[in-house]
């Protein structure tokens, strides 16, 4: 009984955490079985770096609109349809037991700690958006569509 309890430990010491096995790394992009969705890993502004694996640049803060044209832009230089991430596909990337970035750092370097944009409105103020703030880990709707805040983008897969 004890062989059983120490292997079990073991295994689960080295097994990927379901979160973990949520995400695969292909380059400049993260694929998610969970949600079946491709995720730029860097936030809109910086671009990925073979050659270090990571973000490099500057993270630009845009309001819904400005987001329009970012989305239009990384179409042309990404391909595909890329899209802000509904709430809960962003809410997924929260890692609760991380140190802020509340985020897996391996697959989305460089986040910045603090609230970013989702595509999806708050049903009960149509004049404001859901965001994730990765300081806290938190789901926050106190954002207008003119303010500006950083964002990630996803497509479908």
């Amino acid at each position: 009984m004890l062989k059983l309890l120490v292997a079990l430990a073991v295994i689960s010491l080295f097994s990927p955490s379901m979160s973990t096995a949520q995400f695969f790394e292909e380059g400049n992009f993260v694929r998610d079985v969970r949600n079946n969705v491709i995720w730029y890993r860097c936030t809109l502004g910086k671009v990925w770096d073979y050659d270090t694996d990571a973000c490099i640049g500057e993270t630009v803060r845009l309001n819904q609109e400005e987001l329009l044209i970012a989305i239009k832009q990384a179409e042309q230089q990404l391909g595909g349809n890329w899209r802000l991430p509904t709430r809960n596909e962003l809410e997924t990337l929260v890692c609760e037991q991380c140190e802020p970035p509340k985020i897996r750092e391996k697959y989305f370097p460089q986040i910045e700690r603090e609230a970013y944009w989702t595509g999806t409105k708050n049903n009960f103020n149509s004049k404001m958006y859901w965001s994730v703030n990765f300081m806290t880990g938190h789901s926050y709707s106190r954002f207008f569509a003119y303010q500006q805040l950083p964002a990630l983008l996803v497509q479908d897969r």
